[in-house]
């Protein structure tokens, strides 16, 4: 009897919570222009992002990128920055491979403050990225080179590869790095 007792209760259970779990509902409305002119939109961004970049690791094969055993050609992408007006490129040549990263933040900071006396000199804003806990990579290989021109189809075109890096598993991240803008916008 006390079997029989136990299975109702536990079908009286189950009713009520069959019908008492409905689903809840609510409508989106849009927001006059008053509500939106208290938004700042100064909160940041949260980003997540999975990337591969020419993750076969060779060139597109066709009339403007050429043939895969062209040796005039260049696998993997390119990127490359003038440290002085007059000076040569350092490059990061021959990117290729996959990572992915959850969590990357950006927002805009105030700096009045720290940096040994000199945040309260500069008294601007930065911009703030906040590094994700873990980027995962797979199969990531570049170089990282010093050039005399900006790309290897510039004539005199001559480059020095420093070292070549490969990565693959996971990299624990922690804190920001801070972009200090230079110059007037």
């Amino acid at each position: 009897m006390t079997h029989r007792a136990g299975i109702a209760g536990f079908g009286l259970v189950v009713a009520f919570l069959a019908t008492s779990s409905s689903p809840v509902l609510a409508e989106l409305a849009s927001l006059g222009d008053d509500a939106l002119s208290d938004v700042s939109g100064q909160g940041g961004i949260y980003l997540s992002g999975d990337v591969s970049i020419n993750e076969m690791g060779g060139p597109v094969e066709n009339y403007h990128f050429g043939r895969c055993d062209d040796a005039t050609r260049k696998c993997g992408a390119r990127l490359a920055w003038r440290l002085k007006e007059t000076g040569g490129w350092m490059v990061l040549d021959d990117i290729r491979g996959n990572f992915s990263f959850e969590g990357l933040t950006l927002r805009v900071r105030h700096v009045d403050s720290g940096f040994g006396g000199d945040g309260e000199l500069f008294n601007r804003d930065v911009l703030e990225l906040g590094l994700p806990n873990t980027v995962r990579f797979n199969d990531v290989h570049f170089k990282i080179a010093a050039s005399n021109t900006a790309r290897p189809t510039d004539p005199g075109f001559l480059q020095t590869d420093i070292f070549t890096v490969e990565m693959r598993g996971e990299v624990v991240m922690e804190g920001n790095l801070l972009v200090f803008p230079t110059g007037n916008p």
